[in-house]
């Protein structure tokens, strides 16, 4: 299973889910799909804006734990 921290490294650089969601060019609905982690894959190119936005590492973002 995938564990999405979006949520945790937002809080951390004190960004709004809106902010991010308009700065990267997504809609805040698709934005909260992938935080939910309801989402089935995502693009690199979404990612890779998204780390460029917070300064972080998709690792940062994305964890893999074992059911």
């Amino acid at each position: 299973m995938i564990k999405v921290n979006l949520d945790k490294v937002l809080l951390d650089r004190q960004i709004s889910s809106k902010d991010l969601a308009q700065a990267i060019g997504i809609t805040p609905a698709n934005l909260s799909i992938l935080k939910t982690g309801k989402a089935k894959g995502i693009r690199f190119s979404t990612l890779e804006k998204i780390c460029a936005l917070l300064n972080c590492q998709p690792g940062d973002i994305l964890e893999y734990a074992a059911d």
